[in-house]
């Protein structure tokens, strides 16, 4: 057992290659979650013109349906460290060399097939984003560095990444800074318009956090941790966000219009700060310790998604793309337009019908549709895995 995992020792273990489900269920329900969020994207007809969390614009069940979804992404790259651990538990070895290659995989399928989810014909002509598996990629690559910690220095490094990183968010800068810290976009000299939607601070914090926490995991008393944690962080949100001095760039304000309580929730996301690393994780771990409590079978959809979690995310993108043109063609008759960029990504909005998409009840039963189409091919997928490994 390497040195990372030998620190600070755990009193009582599980076996050493048992299976915690609940992790996957948690996986596999922000899963479901994260796909109301991208369906929303391709279907709802607000989704074209103004953001959910735009104040001005949005009402509370726009504003909820885009909120419910933060969870997803802390999550994702939350249990990715867990995961990380759990391997080097299997392996008896360091996950440095699994990691850099995982990572440099999701790097390029962020710019191969999620971009061609996003595009499809039009996949060489749009800008260019830097997304999720951007930053899980390149967090899986700084972690494979960090696991030489200590593993309570890794928790040192981790927590405070993730507490103190906003105090540098009056820093601005170029091409780099936005790489760690500042989303923004720059135009690169024969590539074009590259957005960074997703700097890689905190992320790679958040995702060594989840490295430390699969020690806790393997106690008996993991509940009890989860839930203290859990309500820890929750109440940490709290308490610090009415305070509103410290941990958000975007300090919450009283709106005339009735949302204050919407302003006080709209943690920034890009880069996650403290407020929504809080936000997110604490609820998280409080659903996980709920999860932990119940028995799961391998067709259940929580654990059918959960285990084929790329597999679902690449997959359920194209699907919802695709989909927009036999609906169309029911609708408006012509399915033309949808060659071109969607307003919400780069496009131009008058190439569109006016008032093109579909109501928010509308856009919920898409999102069920495509679940149910995805649930047999994550199933056949998952099967697939097992059979080869």
């Amino acid at each position: 057992m390497s040195a990372t995992l030998s620190s600070s020792g755990a009193a009582s273990a599980l076996p050493k290659l048992a299976r915690i489900t609940s992790v996957d269920a948690l996986r596999g329900l922000v899963m479901i979650i994260m796909a109301i969020d991208h369906v929303r994207d391709f279907f709802h007809a607000d989704a074209l013109v103004f953001g959910p969390e735009d104040l001005a614009k949005t009402n509370a069940a726009l504003f909820l349906t885009r909120w419910i979804t933060h969870l997803c992404a802390p999550v994702f790259a939350f249990t990715a460290g867990i995961g990380a651990y759990f391997w080097a538990r299997r392996h008896g070895q360091s996950p440095s060399g699994m990691l850099v290659k995982r990572g440099l995989m999701l790097v390029v399928l962020e710019f191969t097939a999620l971009r061609f989810a996003f595009f499809l014909n039009k996949y060489l002509e749009g800008p260019i984003f830097a997304t999720v598996l951007w930053s899980l990629g390149w967090s899986m690559v700084a972690l494979a560095a960090l696991v030489y910690l200590p593993l309570r220095a890794l928790a040192v490094v981790s927590i405070a990444g993730i507490a103190l990183h906003n105090l540098l968010d009056g820093i601005q800068g170029g091409l780099w800074w936005k790489i760690l810290h500042q989303q923004g976009a720059e135009v690169l000299p024969g590539i074009g318009l590259f957005v960074v939607a997703y700097p890689l601070v905190p992320w790679i914090f958040i995702m060594s956090a989840g490295y430390c926490f699969g020690r806790l995991l393997e106690r008996e008393e993991r509940r009890e941790w989860m839930l203290r944690l859990g309500a820890a962080m929750t109440i940490g949100f709290v308490i610090l966000r009415a305070i509103n001095l410290y941990g958000d760039p975007r300090p919450w304000a009283v709106q005339a219009n009735g949302l204050t309580w919407a302003s006080f929730l709209s943690a920034t996301k890009y880069p996650p700060s403290l407020m929504f690393v809080l936000m997110t994780i604490g609820p998280a771990l409080l659903i996980l310790a709920v999860l932990d409590r119940m028995k799961f079978g391998r067709n259940n959809p929580l654990i059918v998604f959960g285990n084929t979690p790329l597999f679902f995310f690449i997959g359920h993108f194209l699907l919802a793309h695709l989909l927009a043109w036999p609906l169309a063609w029911v609708r408006y008759g012509t399915v033309g337009f949808l060659a071109n960029i969607q307003p919400n990504m780069g496009g131009d909005i008058k190439l569109y019908p006016p008032g093109y998409g579909y109501s928010l009840g509308g856009m919920y039963l898409i999102w069920l549709l495509v679940l149910v189409l995805m649930y047999p091919l994550c199933r056949w997928y998952g099967r697939r895995k097992i059979n080869v490994s």
